[in-house]
């Protein structure tokens, strides 16, 4: 009996390691919808959306503690709710923010990271109310360039995947640009695109419409986002459904160039690399991926519990409970996690 009961002990010991134990978390402030970047020197911010209103608060501590927020500014009618919401992107110099309003313009600010001071610069998509669906997503490289893609409906009022970019030490994005047109009308209307740069490379995710199936597609440019190439299916499996999911996934572009990404196809999340099969992660919706130098882990949420893991799940771990968990990789091998608990902006890391 003893020797039965050591060995049912020590089997638990042994699984301890594979799911970490909770860490203390704290609040910054009411809100939703998160977002979380890095800038070159370390200094995080977490923007979020509370009604119209914009607002972001930093840590130059690691995030051990956050800053009382800012009023970043107000957009009328802003969009708000499920991964409709401010976008954040930080570089060297400067950090960008884009929030949409439900007419269809995408507003962004911007900023100066010597000032301290937002500033609202103007609109970013060049046909007026183009973008009403309020789903973009947004990236930076380390140089003070900024990439933007997002839903548009000024082909025929139907979504199809559109891009732009802001050059380091202008103040205009480039001429929009059409990133993907599906051959068979639009693309998946509620589903947030997604977009990742690693040197000239850039690549964005979204979810496909075609034959009736709602599956996740890539498409890449190797000169910094002036020519795309044709689109890539994610994956073998296939979804068709006649409804929207309302969940993009997330994509990197690691260290070594390889694009990465991790979505979600009738509750199961999976991470896949182009040309390769998807690795089932577990059950869940609403994932997004980080990476940073060779460690990538995926958030997602399964009910109201959140989880991240690495890809081959040798590393679980159980965050808390809410939705829309977005993460960052911190320089001394420790996670940052930021998400909406019950209307109000949480963190910890692990």
């Amino acid at each position: 009996m003893k020797k039965a009961l050591l060995s049912i002990l020590l089997g638990i010991i042994l699984l301890v390691p594979a799911i970490k134990a909770l860490a203390a978390e704290g609040t910054i402030s009411t809100g939703s919808q998160p977002q979380v970047s890095a800038d070159n020197k370390g200094t995080i911010r977490v923007v979020y959306g509370d009604k119209d209103n914009i607002f972001c608060a930093t840590s130059a501590n690691q995030a051990v503690s956050f800053s009382k927020p800012v009023l970043v500014g107000h957009v009328a009618n802003m969009h708000l709710g499920m991964s409709r919401g401010p976008q954040l992107a930080s570089s060297d110099n400067y950090s960008v923010i884009t929030a949409m309003d439900k007419s269809g313009n995408i507003h962004w600010f911007r900023l100066k990271h010597s000032s301290s001071k937002w500033e609202k610069m103007g609109v970013l998509n060049d046909i007026n109310q183009s973008a009403p669906e309020g789903l973009m997503g947004l990236t930076t490289d380390k140089n003070d360039n900024f990439y933007a893609v997002w839903l548009d409906i000024r082909i025929g009022q139907h979504n199809q995947v559109y891009f732009s970019k802001l050059m380091a030490k202008t103040t205009a994005w480039s001429k929009n640009i059409l990133a993907y047109q599906s051959p068979d009308g639009h693309v998946c209307e509620c589903c947030k695109p997604n977009i990742a740069v690693q040197g000239r490379e850039v690549a964005i995710m979204f979810r496909n419409w075609l034959g009736g199936s709602r599956d996740l597609y890539v498409t890449r440019s190797a000169d910094g986002g002036n020519v795309f190439q044709p689109a890539q299916k994610m994956g073998t499996g296939t979804w068709p459904l006649n409804g929207c999911p309302m969940d993009g996934g997330g994509i990197v572009i690691n260290s070594s160039n390889n694009v990465q990404t991790a979505w979600q196809r009738k509750g199961d999340i999976f991470y896949a690399q182009p040309g390769a099969s998807e690795t089932l992660i577990g059950k869940g919706r609403n994932c997004s991926i980080a990476a940073a130098g060779a460690k990538t882990m995926i958030s997602f949420q399964n009910n109201d519990t959140l989880k991240v893991a690495s890809p081959n799940r040798k590393e679980v771990t159980m965050v808390g409970k809410g939705s829309f968990l977005k993460t960052i990789l911190l320089n001394n091998n420790t996670m940052l996690c930021v998400w909406e608990q019950d209307n109000v902006i949480k963190f910890k890391k692990v």
